[in-house]
This record gives C-alpha cells, structure tokens and sequence, in this order.
C-alpha cells in the first residue's frame, strides 16, 4: 500500500503544483467498516474552503485515473491545519 500511496501523492503533488498547492501527507486508513484515503494540503498562507474544494475537483479524478486502490474508501481532503488538531 506504501508504494501506491506514494504513487498517488506524487501524481497530486505535479497536479497542483500549478496552483501552488503542497501535499504534505497521504494516508489510508480504515475505521469500523469505512476505508478513508486522506490527502492532506498546505498553501503559503493557508488553505480555504473554495482552494480546498478546487483541489478535491483535480485531485479526485487523478485518482480515479491511477484507480490503484480496488476498496471502497472515502475521499478526504483536508489542510494541514485541520490534520494537526
């Protein structure tokens, strides 16, 4: 799974590189009977909600592309602010 999640954070990271937007983290992980596969961003002087929803509109069909992941899981795409709470 290591080797995907790496796959799918370099092909974000060139994707939104245009809009200045870093990924710092990708992670899969599973709760009860969900499966998430979080992306956490980050941005020169943060990330609102409309730079937050712009990148899930590039990065969810990136991923769909790679389609590397066979389960069911949950797309969630969050700031690196949220991620540290």
């Amino acid at each position: 799974m290591e080797s995907k999640l790496a796959q799918i954070k370099q092909a974000i990271t060139l994707a939104l590189k245009a809009e200045q937007i870093m990924v710092t983290a990708v992670n899969y992980t599973s709760e009860g009977k969900y499966n998430f596969l979080q992306i956490e961003l980050d941005k020169v002087n943060g990330l609102d909600l409309e730079t937050i929803v712009a990148a899930t509109n590039i990065i969810n069909p990136l991923i769909d592309k790679l389609d590397l992941i066979k389960d069911s899981y949950i797309l969630d795409v969050i700031s690196k602010e949220r991620g540290e709470d």
